[in-house]
C-alpha cells in the first residue's frame, strides 16, 4: 500500500500557519509531517503552497486530531469498521492510536517512538532475524532498522492500523530505499500464522499484543509454547504487558505472564513495562 506524502495538520500546526497568514508573512517555516522534518510553505491570498501543490486555509479543526489531504479537503485519519480506529498527535511528534477512544501506546512520559527503542534495544537486534508478533504502528520495526536488524517479519491483523500506517510519517515503509528489503509486514493474525514459522528460525521476539481482554489467545500458554518453539536457544523475547488491573485487584499480568513463557522453556524478568524472556 503506497504511503501518503502530503501534508499533516494539527489544530496547533493550522493555528501557527493562519496566524502567519494573518499578519501578512509571505512565507511560513515549520513541521507538516509530525515533527519528521521542517519545511516552508509559501503563504498566498487564498491558498497555501508546499511541496508544489496548493491546499486551503484550514479552519474549525479539532484538538487531538490529525488531518490529511484527501483531495478534496483536510479530513481526520481516522476510520471506523466495527471500532473507531484514529491516528493521535502527541507532545513529542510521533503520534499514538486508539481504539474506541483506548489509547494503544505509552506517552504520558516520553515519545512512543523513544519508549519503542528502549524495548528493542532489550532484544539487541543488530544483525538478528527479528519475529514482531503485533505490528501496530510499526515503531518496534522503525527502531529495529534504526539499529541494524538483519531481517523483521511484523505480522498485523487489524487492516485499519495497517491504513494508518501509511498515513503516519513515523511508521516504517517496507519499500522504501531505508528498509533495504529487511522489513516484511504481513497482513495477518499471528495467533494463526505463528504456526507456520519454521522451528528456530528467528533470533529475537518482540510480542506487543493488545491488553489480554481484548486477546486472551495472544496471552495462552499454547501461543507461547509456539514462541518458544520459532525462537533459538539463547534468542531474547520482549513481552509488553503494562500493568493492567494492578491498582483494582490483586491481578499481576506482568508475573502471571512470567510463569507460562517459564513453562515454554524461558527464563524471564520483569523489565520496563512488560518481561523479558531468553529462550533455555
Amino acid at each position: 500500500m503506497p504511503h501518503y506524502s502530503g501534508p499533516l495538520l494539527t489544530r496547533p500546526t493550522a493555528q501557527a500557519l493562519l496566524a502567519a497568514h494573518g499578519a501578512g508573512t509571505a512565507e511560513w517555516t515549520g513541521s507538516l509531517d509530525l515533527g519528521r522534518s521542517d519545511g516552508s510553505a509559501a503563504l498566498l491570498a487564498d491558498t497555501w503552497q508546499w511541496k508544489g501543490a496548493h491546499y486551503p486555509y484550514p479552519h474549525k479543526l479539532k484538538d487531538r486530531t490529525i488531518y490529511y489531504w484527501d483531495g478534496d479537503e483536510f479530513v481526520p485519519v481516522s476510520r471506523f469498521s466495527g471500532s473507531l480506529i484514529k491516528l493521535v498527535p502527541t507532545e513529542w511528534g510521533a503520534p499514538t492510536f486508539e481504539i474506541d477512544g483506548i489509547k494503544m501506546l505509552p506517552t504520558a512520559k516520553e515519545s512512543p517512538f523513544e519508549d519503542a527503542r528502549r524495548k528493542v534495544a532489550l532484544v539487541e537486534p543488530r544483525g538478528k532475524v527479528l519475529l514482531d508478533t503485533c505490528g501496530g504502528l510499526g515503531y518496534f520495526a522503525a527502531c529495529c532498522l534504526e539499529a541494524g536488524v538483519a531481517r523483521i517479519q511484523s505480522f498485523e491483523k487489524n487492516a485499519d492500523v495497517l491504513w494508518l500506517r501509511t498515513i503516519n510519517p513515523w511508521s516504517p515503509d517496507p519499500d522504501a530505499a531505508s528498509s533495504s528489503g529487511r522489513l516484511q509486514l504481513s497482513h495477518a493474525d499471528v495467533s494463526q500464522t505463528i504456526a507456520q514459522v519454521p522451528d528456530v528460525s528467528v533470533d529475537a521476539l518482540l510480542h506487543d499484543p493488545p491488553r489480554f481482554g481484548i486477546a486472551g489467545e495472544l496471552y495462552s500458554q499454547a501461543f507461547y509454547d509456539q514462541l518458544a518453539r520459532v525462537l533459538r536457544r539463547g534468542g531474547r523475547l520482549f513481552h509488553y504487558t503494562g500493568s493492567p488491573n494492578k491498582l483494582t485487584s490483586d491481578r499481576d499480568v506482568p508475573r502471571e505472564v512470567a510463569k507460562r513463557l517459564e513453562k515454554a522453556g524461558f527464563k524471564t524478568q520483569l523489565a520496563l513495562d512488560g518481561v523479558l524472556a531468553i529462550r533455555r
